[in-house]
């Protein structure tokens, strides 16, 4: 039986305008427990910002967080896919761009995001990405 993405993805989306501040983003992260947020304008995703691009193209660089917008921080160059596509396919995108999230789009518009977490979880939860997927978040 195939199996969609939309079986596996995560439709609690937490989403940020580009103007929003590196330090308001964080803070964001930190209060809803997750290491990525979506960028958009209106309905339109535009782009998306994890922890590690926080870290890497926002504070490593200096300046104030408080002052720099997520815009500078975020891919824009983005792999998607439909809710209704295979799992399978997922797995070949991740594997093709070497990305470990994937937002799920629908008629341009963000509806999920599909994890290398998820599908280790959903393909054998016993393994150690599983485990520490399933695994509940440290304090």
């Amino acid at each position: 039986m195939t199996q969609h993405v939309r079986d596996i993805m995560t439709s609690r989306l937490v989403t940020v305008e580009p103007q929003a501040s590196v330090t308001a983003v964080a803070q964001r992260m930190r209060d809803e427990d997750i290491g990525i947020v979506l960028i958009t304008e209106g309905d339109e995703l535009r782009g998306l910002v994890s922890d590690r691009d926080l870290v890497i193209r926002a504070l490593a660089e200096g300046g104030d967080p408080g002052e720099k917008t997520v815009a500078s921080a975020c891919s824009e160059d983005l792999v998607t896919i439909t809710p209704d596509e295979d799992v399978d396919r997922a797995v070949v995108l991740m594997r093709e761009h070497s990305v470990r999230r994937l937002p799920v789009v629908e008629e341009g518009h963000a509806v999920g995001i599909v994890s290398i977490g998820d599908l280790a979880i959903e393909r054998d939860e016993h393994s150690a990405l599983g485990d520490i997927s399933a695994a509940r978040p440290n304090q």
